[in-house]
């Protein structure tokens, strides 16, 4: 059985700008290099799964979003990092109607557990949301981090208010 690091995408990986979804806009947060490097030391598949109704929106396209997560694994790989896998919901609610890949349903860290064999209980989540924690619990991941400046509780184990905090 493998183990992940599961990253949302927004505001963990990246720093938060509404619905990015070009090259030029995509700043890494602070630390994420060297917390992604860490957990895979330690064996980690690094997997993001990210929410992304953009699509459903119209605000940008499937081909957008590929082309972007197609440079951003090139860049992790330039940093000596394998992102082994990003997961992807396109849909709104109000839009699509209910699914099972939008956080904070489980359906992209259960696609995650079916493709990679992973032992949930002994993988990792990041996220900075509490419907990102919510979805990883819903899976079985065994730790959960919630890295947020203005929460004050969650469900996750602990929350961070920096990423290098995990370093």
């Amino acid at each position: 059985m493998n183990k992940a690091l599961f990253l949302d995408r927004d505001g963990v990986v990246n720093i938060e700008k509404n619905y990015l979804h070009k090259i030029e806009d995509f700043e890494l947060m602070d630390g994420i290099v060297e917390v992604c490097r860490a957990y895979a030391e330690q064996g980690y598949l690094i997997i993001i799964v990210t929410n992304q109704s953009g699509i459903s929106r119209g605000y940008y396209t499937e081909e957008d979003f590929a082309h972007l997560s197609r440079w951003m694994v090139e860049h992790f790989k330039g940093l000596g990092i394998t992102i082994t896998h990003i997961y992807h919901c396109p849909h709104h609610e109000s839009i699509d109607g209910t699914c099972d890949c939008r956080k904070p349903e489980p359906g992209m860290f259960l696609s995650a557990q079916r493709e990679y064999e992973l032992d949930m209980a002994a993988s990792v989540m990041i996220g900075d949301n509490e419907r990102d924690i919510e979805a990883s619990l819903k899976a079985g991941v065994g730790m959960n981090i919630l890295l947020s400046t203005e929460a004050d509780s969650s469900k996750a184990n602990t929350i961070i208010h920096s990423l290098r905090e995990l370093l």
